[in-house]
């Protein structure tokens, strides 16, 4: 089955498309969230620090976030300007700017939100050397990610099926479950996602699973069942400290 829909050509336009959807769900913004509340601590005249969200979106995800970290500063940072008109309704502070080279000085930041991004990215490499140059020492990193081994995928790839969350076009899905064309370039096994993130010069402090919002709702129990073994996960969920 093999289902189209009106695209631009250009990756830029792509993004910058309002109908390409900007948003993470839920569940897996709040599971982020908490860890990185408890990574930072609580919030006092003397102790408040920067979050960057890079990629932010439509900023529904640093909304769920902020809850959590009262009294921290959430800076929101996306290079789609329609992303960005849109999380100012979310955020007090944004800024547009690519990962190739972020408009903020080194050692700035004491966190980053990296949530759903990575998979999206040509030169992922160049994003995490640009994230530690802006986290201070010791600065944290909350990246999310789909799970390339995610346990359906796995019983797919058996079938001879493309696995969920893997795109072959920008156009159009072909050959996998879904109708929804996100623009994903890239995806990640939990072990190749710990070796490359700890090869850009991070210590990976944990690496928990999430639920996807997309899978029907008979399998959501055991998705969410699958979070207890990142292997399996539909989400992963990486939290690593700038060394």
């Amino acid at each position: 089955m093999t289902t189209t829909t009106p695209r631009p050509t250009g990756l830029r336009d792509f993004y910058e498309n309002p109908a390409v959807p900007v948003a993470s769900g839920p569940s897996r913004t709040l599971r982020q969230a908490r860890i990185l509340a408890t990574a930072l601590g609580p919030a006092t005249a003397e102790h408040s620090r920067t979050v960057l969200d890079i990629g932010c979106g439509d900023g529904t995800a640093a909304a769920t976030a902020t809850p959590l970290l009262t009294g921290h500063r959430i800076i929101g940072v996306d290079w789609s300007q329609d992303a960005l008109t849109r999380a100012r309704t979310h955020l007090p502070y944004t800024i547009r700017g690519e990962l190739t080279a972020l408009p903020l000085h080194s050692a700035s930041a004491d966190a980053v939100l990296f949530s759903e991004v990575i998979e999206h990215l040509v030169d992922p490499d160049t994003a995490l050397a640009e994230i530690r140059r802006v986290l201070r020492p010791g600065g944290h990193l909350m990246l999310s990610t789909p799970n390339l081994a995610a346990w359906y995928n796995r019983a797919l790839l058996l079938a001879g099926v493309q696995p969920v969350f893997s795109e072959v076009s920008l156009r159009a899905i072909h050959g996998r479950p879904g109708k929804e064309v996100v623009g994903h370039l890239r995806l990640y096994t939990p072990r190749a996602l710990r070796e490359f993130v700890a090869a850009a010069g991070f210590e990976v402090v944990g690496l928990k699973g999430a639920p996807f919002h997309g899978v029907p709702r008979p399998l959501r129990p055991l998705d969410r069942l699958a979070c207890a073994r990142p292997q399996l996960a539909s989400i992963l969920l990486l939290h690593a400290r700038k060394t």
